[in-house]
């Protein structure tokens, strides 16, 4: 009776990716129907969003979950694990994507809408869904090559010249990533003889040749490096995110970066940890403090309201990766708090630009002054999401830092932890450098939408901004969440134990991780 009632659990993390990949399918058979596309691509993200729900609650209440394609035994055949962490991201992803979703049908013109708009935003958030559930490193890199298929056309999706200059550059970078990902698993395999994650835990911790796994590592660290837009490979992302229609922008900003934050959450809590004196304590927070500085000073001589808001993609980026690097269960609960806090904060101002650039035809600083007169509630969800970017209180973005900068000072990381309090004021001095130009002073041009008009273009960053007040007044259970997330990935074994079994796990312990 335990067995029937368990078989249908261990299917559970499969489900997201399979119900996005079916509406997918459905929308590509219903191609050129607009209201066709619009309903089911709609009952898509709520159907999979309930999926992420029902799968969220159940690890939660059961712990990690298991799937087994074709029920072959780990560290053999396709494998798909879910646990704290990425039940937690896929869950964000799919309220993110329905939000994102309700805006792009409202904003997007229809010549877009048309051209496989609706199975390409399935496809892209099954390639997000599957990255964030595989149990194994080249499954990852499948799901990584369905993420670029799809955002590379999403990107270029109206062929406009600006589009697909970047977009070409775009696919050329994460090509030549892809090329780097595939290197880095086969000299694995060739090293140790397997790509499940569970199984290269254990047989990194007892290898007796660490140096050559450093290099493995450092080849990881550039993979996923690029994919999360960390220094020195972020240079692509603030050119060719703002070159996108703002709801795809908004999508890109939640989801791919993200993916590549928590492929080196995984990985460098799972698997390389060997040598953490090296990997987090030295390489890791030298990155984060160089990603946070440079992507901070990157808007402060850009006029284009989203290519700012890219930058600091970028410059959030460095908070993430400073969690990891201090490798402490607070200072990574900091971490996952701020991956999630970022995630709901980002996206809501890209919105808020594309409502923007919807009312007045540009997204040039200079041509928008006076908004707050003639637009107030759109100026005040603006102002009040850039003070939780910035991590003002009573938002989340102030607890997600908080929790970053007590766990950097326990670890002793004080350099660090006062770039990460200067690289804060000079966000906030961003987002009121945007204020500045775009909602206060006179209303110089033509307002294409009234405020009324406008509303419901501005209730999907309204809702995104309530979930980060949300965030911000319910702080002690999202750090609580984060921190217990943070205590199951320092310690490994738990996750082996659930795709091994006990006996692997014993090697862990017995190597002292």
């Amino acid at each position: 009776m335990s067995n029937l009632q368990l078989a249908p659990l261990s299917n559970l993390p499969v489900l997201p990716v399979v119900v996005s990949l079916l509406f997918a399918v459905l929308l590509i058979l219903g191609h050129g129907r607009l209201r066709y596309q619009r309903a089911v691509g709609a009952a898509g993200v709520l159907a999979a969003l309930v999926a992420d729900l029902i799968l969220f609650t159940t690890v939660l209440r059961e712990g990690p979950l298991v799937y087994r394609a074709g029920d072959w035994p780990a560290p053999y055949g396709i494998l798909f694990v879910a646990d704290r962490l990425n039940v937690l991201l896929v869950l964000v992803a799919g309220v993110v994507g329905a939000i994102t979703f309700w805006f792009a049908v409202r904003s997007l013109d229809e010549a877009r809408q048309r051209a496989f708009f609706y199975p390409l935003f399935h496809v892209q958030l099954a390639g997000v869904y599957g990255a964030f559930l595989t149990g194994d490193l080249f499954n990852l890199f499948v799901f990584y090559e369905v993420t670029l298929l799809a955002s590379f056309v999403l990107l270029t999706l109206g062929g406009e010249r600006f589009q697909l200059q970047e977009g070409l550059k775009y696919v050329i970078i994460n090509t030549l990533s892809s090329a780097f990902f595939l290197v880095g698993v086969a000299i694995l395999y060739r090293t140790l003889g397997t790509v499940n994650m569970a199984d290269l835990a254990v047989k990194v911790a007892s290898a007796p040749d660490q140096g050559w796994l450093l290099v493995i590592a450092v080849v990881f660290v550039v993979v996923f490096g690029l994919k999360a837009a960390i220094f020195p490979l972020y240079f692509w992302l603030p050119y060719s995110y703002p070159t996108a229609p703002t709801a795809i922008a908004g999508l890109f900003a939640a989801l791919l970066s993200k993916v590549g934050i928590y492929s080196l959450f995984r990985v460098f809590t799972l698997i390389f940890v060997a040598q953490v004196s090296v990997t987090h304590h030295g390489l890791f927070l030298v990155l984060a403090s160089f990603t946070m500085v440079l992507g901070v000073l990157g808007p402060v001589a850009q006029m284009d309201f989203k290519r700012i808001l890219a930058f600091h993609i970028v410059s959030q980026i460095g908070y993430m990766l400073m969690g990891l690097g201090f490798y402490t269960p607070v200072a990574l609960a900091g971490g996952i708090y701020h991956i999630v806090h970022n995630m709901v904060i980002k996206t809501g101002l890209f919105l808020t630009a594309g409502a923007t650039e919807e009312v007045t035809g540009t997204s040039h600083l200079e041509r928008m002054s006076g908004l707050l007169r003639s637009h107030p509630v759109l100026a005040a969800v603006f102002f009040m999401s850039g003070l939780s970017l910035a991590g003002m209180p009573p938002f989340s973005g102030f607890f997600s830092k908080l929790a970053l900068m007590v766990g950097g000072l326990q670890a002793g990381g004080y350099l660090v932890v006062a770039i990460s309090v200067a690289v804060s004021f000079l966000t906030l001095f961003s987002m009121i450098k945007i204020w500045r130009y775009v909602y206060w002073g006179p209303d110089r041009g033509e307002r294409r939408l009234d405020a009324r008009a406008t509303s419901p273009l501005v209730w999907p960053a309204a809702a995104l901004l309530l979930i980060s007040v949300g965030m911000g007044l319910g702080a002690s259970f999202v750090f609580d969440y984060s921190y217990a997330t943070a205590l199951e990935l320092m310690d490994p074994a738990r996750y082996v134990a659930a795709v091994l079994g006990p006996q692997a796990a014993a090697v862990l312990a017995h190597a002292g991780l």
